[in-house]
């Protein structure tokens, strides 16, 4: 694959889960080159031990005892789980199981691995992993999908995701009854990108019940296509509490989903590049630990003023602000004006897509997006104090 992706590999059992085309498969043979391997993606393999659970076990038994075992596409036998459980308890076996949906895991009896399984992510490409390679317009238009990255004709490679999503995902696992709805109910969510959903407007626009709109946004998220943004709510002032945010995690998908190809309108590009911020916060999270936490800070005083991510490690704040032009404006800092009297904020940050780095008379910190995403990597994010 040629690019250097920032997961480390861990040292005991763990459950490797991210997006289909993240590149999980791609990552795990270059880490785990002995590996046993068992792929549910092939279907000869996967009727194999659907109609023989027992045989999973009985091969794994004899593998010496210092071999990995890979396991990919877990979520469609989560009932091996129970093997694998017995697995680490018998022989203290290692293991790595992938999956692009955490819905049947969650259902399925993962419990039994609480304590003995850690948890990974993967995430599309970032900004520092392609280096050269990166393009801000890139992504906002065909997004960070390895994937979609690497291939010929992206916006084919996008319409392809689109449709496989819902064949493989949501067809095939039978997770809801009526598909042509939840088609119609996918380009609605997509234009809610980096908004506070409002289940009953979404319902509406989607043409189902509220009820049902609920059911496939918990879809959304445990397929992990979406996340949700909490409020940061003070202990102390509980009228902060608003609705959390959602993002898509990825740009191209965000577009793939609502049909939009071509260069982003200029309407989309600040949802895209929020959007593009928000997943980097969350693949840094995830990757590095840098932060214990993040949310978005809008005061119960006004419903006016708002700072895009606050970012949390302890009693200690980073608030960053995300403006999709390049051309500096001086309201763009209203937000992070605001929130400086947080008890805890330490660094005010504010998210271009362009330009050079500067310094404002008000402490804010202006940066371009690459400068910021290799910010985020580094140890002077939250520094030892």
């Amino acid at each position: 694959m040629g690019i250097k992706r920032f997961l480390k590999p861990p040292h005991q059992t763990f459950f490797l889960l991210g997006p289909r085309g993240t590149g999980k498969t791609t990552w795990l043979r270059e880490h785990f080159k002995d590996a046993h391997w068992v792929d549910f993606l092939d279907e000869g393999v996967y009727q194999k031990y659907l109609a023989n659970p027992s045989l999973f076990a009985d091969e794994i038994r004899a593998l010496p005892k210092n071999r990995w075992v890979v396991v990919d596409e877990i979520q469609r036998l989560p009932n091996l789980l129970n093997e694998v459980h017995r697995e680490i308890e018998t022989s203290h076996r290692f293991f790595a199981l992938c999956g692009s949906s955490a819905r049947k895991l969650r259902r399925s009896g993962v419990n039994l691995l609480a304590g003995r399984a850690l948890s990974r992510a993967m995430h599309p490409f970032l900004a520092n992993e392609l280096g050269n390679g990166f393009s801000v317009e890139e992504a906002l238009t065909h997004g960070l999908l390895p994937v979609v990255h690497q291939a010929k004709d992206k916006e084919d490679t996008l319409r392809s995701y689109a449709q496989l999503y819902l064949k493989n995902e949501i067809q095939a696992e039978a997770i809801v009854r009526n598909l042509p709805g939840f088609a119609r109910f996918l380009p609605v969510a997509a234009l809610m990108h980096g908004q506070t959903m409002n289940v009953s407007n979404l319902a509406r626009e989607s043409g189902i019940s509220r009820e049902t709109t609920t059911g496939h946004l918990n879809i959304l998220e445990e397929t992990l296509l979406c996340f949700k943004l909490p409020a940061y709510e003070s202990k102390i002032r509980v009228r902060e509490r608003r609705l959390p945010k959602w993002y898509w995690c990825d740009p191209g998908i965000v577009r793939a989903m609502k049909q939009s190809y071509g260069p982003p309108t200029a309407e989309e590009r600040g949802p895209l590049f929020e959007g593009l911020v928000a997943q980097t916060l969350r693949a840094c999270q995830d990757y590095t630990h840098h932060f214990d936490d993040m949310f978005y800070w809008s005061p119960a005083e006004t419903k006016t003023t708002e700072v895009d991510f606050l970012l949390v490690k302890g009693k200690r704040k980073i608030a960053v602000e995300v403006k999709a032009g390049n051309t500096f404006n001086d309201s763009w800092g209203r937000g992070l004006k605001a929130v400086q009297d947080l008890p805890g904020v330490e660094k005010r940050i504010l998210v271009r897509p362009h330009g050079l780095p500067m310094k404002l008379k008000t402490g804010v910190d202006v940066l371009p997006f690459s400068d910021f995403s290799s910010f985020l990597f580094s140890e002077k994010l939250f520094p030892t104090v």
